[in-house]
């Protein structure tokens, strides 16, 4: 029997290759998709099945070029994101235009390729990875909360269309700082438990897409035990 197919939109050495090794362990195949096949080549070689593709979200024409490749996943986990982390008035328009469509213009370039074949078979799942910012403006976010916050109305709009017809969307938004070298080296006076454990993010995404339908969950919030919220 065919594994089903889930999609990795966005994979990195955090998050997205957790995501890509919790979904390798419960027995799904793998296309692991970012802007270079780099990285995503590296890790398809550690999994069972999988394969890595190059797809820049921002170009929808990129989007649909990789996804007539892929075929139709059963699971897609939107992981793209990007963000400028500063003032409003050091906050070029090019810079909101790139947050803007890599986390809201993607995800609907996405969700195009894939919900259309989920309502047809009647089943699936896209989980859309959020953050703080999703439902939370602050200092120096003007761009990255704004893009977030339409990602998350985006995705709400999906789940009250598609929900009925069997497709689960949902929104896994991490509140705290991710588990990565490069947080670390920043963080250096942080405690181990300060940080978000991808491979715990990716059990919470496995989770919310083999949910029973009895329980759909839309929104969570995953966050360090001690994060203040």
């Amino acid at each position: 029997m065919t594994k089903p197919l889930c999609a990795v939109v966005g994979v990195g050495p955090g998050n997205g290759a957790a995501f890509a090794r919790a979904f390798d362990r419960h027995g799904y195949r793998l296309a692991l998709l970012a802007r270079s096949t780099d990285f995503g080549s590296q890790l398809a070689g550690s999994l069972s099945e999988a394969r890595a593709y190059a797809c820049d979200v921002g170009d929808p024409a990129a989007v649909e070029r990789a996804f007539r490749d892929v075929g139709e996943p059963e699971v897609v986990i939107y992981n793209a994101g990007s963000g400028v982390f500063t003032g409003f008035e050091n906050t070029s328009v090019a810079d909101y235009e790139a947050s803007w469509r890599v986390n809201a213009l993607g995800a609907f370039a996405v969700a195009k390729q894939v919900v259309p074949a989920m309502k047809r078979a009647g089943r699936g799942s896209l989980v859309f990875i959020g953050a703080t910012a999703s439902t939370r403006g602050g200092p120096m976010t003007s761009a990255f909360a704004s893009a977030k916050a339409a990602q998350r109305t985006f995705a709400e709009a999906l789940a009250r269309e598609f929900w009925p017809a069997g497709v689960h969307v949902a929104l896994l938004a991490i509140d705290g700082v991710v588990d990565l070298p490069r947080t670390r080296a920043r963080l250096a006076d942080k405690p181990d438990d300060f940080f978000v454990k991808p491979d715990d993010v990716a059990a919470a995404a496995v989770a919310l897409a083999t949910q029973p339908r009895s329980t759909w969950t839309f929104e969570q919030f995953v966050r360090p035990f001690g994060e203040r919220w």
